[in-house]
């Protein structure tokens, strides 16, 4: 059994295509075609539904993938701590981050690339917390940020990162006469946008309104942070967003920043890695930059 059979077999399990997992390994469909076929004749097992087309792989197939991500995870953290015995750490963290921490990530990013630097790392920002942990889980990410509350983290190492406070943002001549703090039944009271339904700082949104009776439909829904605040840029609207982002990327001119207070509406935000044994050296130097940052510190700091 050669490695590359185990990668040519995940890739195909990954694309669900023969000619797209060939052309993600840079070979061509026969040669991934007869490794997976040699996999299956050493293994004594179907592994794929063939037809015209891939149709799936077999239930011997579906368990057997699990195992085949775990040895070339093994073997790639085998590869990382011989190199990093020799040269010092590199190679690739792949990294998957919710939205809401897209806009903070960089305050663990920066200083672990200073400390490493032959290390680079690949960050995936518009996954959902449920997905990030099953793909932590396959192997397919080194290590992820997600809202911690509500997951499964069974199998899984959590390191408390800090707590997401959302903020109310609008145009200024939309609140007159408001300072640090607005209740909700004026808060309703305003055009929002917001994130759509089903990202889960939303969900803390309507949870909140909930909490007080109320609830909201607004005009504009969006998956992306940005959009909220050019929304807000325009001065004509509100939103309800997460205050890590407001460090990086400005607040709009002319617009005003509140608290939303009774209830607030907050969160903690978590790196998630796998709690296997030995470990990726690679996810264990960053999960000591997250623990050693003091990443709650810096969100009370400015930019600089």
């Amino acid at each position: 059994m050669l490695f590359r059979q185990l990668e040519y077999f995940v890739a195909l399990a990954r694309e669900r295509h023969f000619a797209r997992a060939a052309q993600a390994c840079y070979v061509s469909q026969p040669a991934l075609s007869e490794a997976v076929r040699k996999l299956e004749q050493e293994l004594k097992v179907p592994l794929v539904r063939r037809g015209h087309n891939f149709e799936g792989l077999t239930p011997e197939g579906e368990r057997l993938v699990l195992w085949a991500r775990r040895i070339l995870a093994d073997h790639d953290a085998l590869k990382q701590e011989v190199t990093a015995l020799q040269t010092g750490l590199s190679g690739e963290l792949r990294l998957g981050v919710i939205p809401a921490a897209s806009g903070t990530v960089a305050l663990l990013t920066d200083p672990f690339c200073a400390e490493h630097p032959l290390v680079r790392v690949r960050l995936e920002t518009s996954l959902r917390s449920a997905d990030i942990v099953d793909r932590v889980r396959r192997f397919e990410l080194d290590a992820g940020i997600i809202y911690t509350s509500g997951q499964d983290t069974t199998d899984l190492t959590v390191t408390t990162l800090y707590e997401e406070q959302h903020v109310l943002l609008a145009g200024s001549g939309l609140l007159t006469g408001r300072r640090e703090a607005m209740g909700w039944p004026d808060a309703v009271e305003l055009p929002l946008c917001l994130l759509h339904k089903g990202m889960r700082g939303r969900q803390l949104i309507d949870d909140a309104l909930a909490a007080r009776g109320f609830a909201v439909t607004p005009q504009i829904e969006t998956d992306s942070v940005v959009a909220l605040l050019t929304h807000v840029g325009t001065g004509r609207w509100a939103s309800i967003l997460p205050g890590g982002w407001l460090r990086s990327l400005r607040p709009p001119p002319g617009a005003a920043l509140f608290r939303l207070d009774d209830p607030p509406v907050s969160a903690l935000i978590g790196l998630v890695t796998s709690a296997a044994e030995p470990g990726s050296v690679l996810t264990s130097a960053f999960a000591a930059t997250a623990r050693s940052t003091g990443i709650t510190e810096a969100l009370h700091c400015p930019p600089g």
